[in-house]
């Protein structure tokens, strides 16, 4: 399978003019599990969010409808601390 950076997302494109607002906090990449919102199951979608539409999506995710990839920071459009989602041990 191909990284999701190599695949061509839906949602918003990395130079997106949400990336670049004031009150864009959060960026993320995730695939749609179930359909919602968001998309169709199968999509790999980005987004740029406030920190109340990260807080959905991260609801979302407890409602496994989407599964979050990878997220990052986002201050005045620059991206930081890009990671992978953490993987939970037990």
């Amino acid at each position: 399978m191909r990284d999701i950076s190599a695949r061509e997302l839906k949602g918003h494109n990395i130079l997106a003019v949400e990336r670049f607002q004031d009150n864009t906090r959060w960026m993320i990449e995730f695939s749609v599990q179930r359909p919602s919102s968001y998309g169709s199951p199968g999509d790999e979608m980005r987004l740029f969010l406030t920190e109340d539409g990260y807080q959905a999506a991260l609801l979302s995710q407890q409602r496994r409808e989407i599964k979050i990839k990878r997220y990052a920071h986002v201050i005045e459009g620059h991206v930081l601390d890009f990671k992978p989602k953490r993987k939970h041990h037990p």
